[in-house]
């Protein structure tokens, strides 16, 4: 299995729906899009940082990140969770699959994963709504005018999606991908985290982050790749 985007017109992007870095990665990406006016699409891959890492990601460090993240890129229009603590996920897992299954042609396709993909994170970023749930997930996607959401619901009982999280961390495990979000491009491109680096005040999770340098304007010349290629 290939990390990168074999079909022309395709961004391949390995992330994590509970990764803040990644949501900014995919807000930047689909302006460039927009904005470029691009018939392109995105190929989600599973980035399971729960998995890479065997344990839930911490809500205090996800709270310290989107808190820097969120002020930094005010669009996102993040706002910091607003339910009660003991409903916040402790695993994203069933949304990864959702997102995987809905690129099965009778779900909905690359479209409809894409914008799976990006209502779930907008369900947790801006809603506070606990994607660890089957039934929540479920909920998102009917919201979704690509996704079928009977078909997906099918897919969801029958599991038959969860082992690609599980072939997609043993192409992470590889080495060629970097973390969430890493972007691959059908001519040999990738970027890890694209245009944005990074430092901490002391530990990841301990300290805070430090946006050293970023560079949106990485996100059209991405686009314009992948157009051409």
């Amino acid at each position: 299995m290939s990390v990168f985007a074999t079909t022309p017109g395709v961004i391949t992007v390995w992330s994590d729906v509970g990764c803040p870095w990644a949501t900014l990665a995919l807000f930047r990406l689909r302006a460039a899009v927009t904005a470029a006016q691009a018939d392109l699409m995105i190929d989600h891959r599973a980035f399971p940082l729960e998995l890479v890492n065997d344990r839930p990601t911490p809500k205090r460090a996800l709270d310290i990140e989107t808190a820097v993240i969120g002020s930094h890129e005010p669009g996102l229009a993040w706002r910091p969770w607003g339910a009660r603590p003991e409903t916040y996920p402790v695993t994203t897992v069933p949304a990864l699959e959702a997102v995987q299954a809905a690129k099965d042609p009778r779900i909905g396709g690359l479209a409809a994963s894409a914008a799976l993909d990006w209502a779930l994170r907008e369900a947790f970023y801006v809603d506070s709504r606990c994607i660890s749930l089957v039934t929540e997930v479920l909920a998102v996607a009917r919201e979704c005018r690509e996704v079928d959401h009977a078909a997906l619901a099918d897919a969801l009982r029958s599991g038959r999606y969860r082992s690609s999280i599980f072939d997609d961390l043993d192409v992470a495990r590889g080495g060629a991908v970097k973390g969430s979000p890493h972007v691959f491009l059908a001519d040999g491109t990738d970027a890890h985290n694209p245009g944005v680096e990074i430092a901490w005040t002391r530990a990841p999770g301990d300290g805070y982050p430090v946006i050293v340098s970023d560079e949106p304007a990485v996100w059209a010349d991405l686009v314009g790749r992948a157009t051409r290629s």
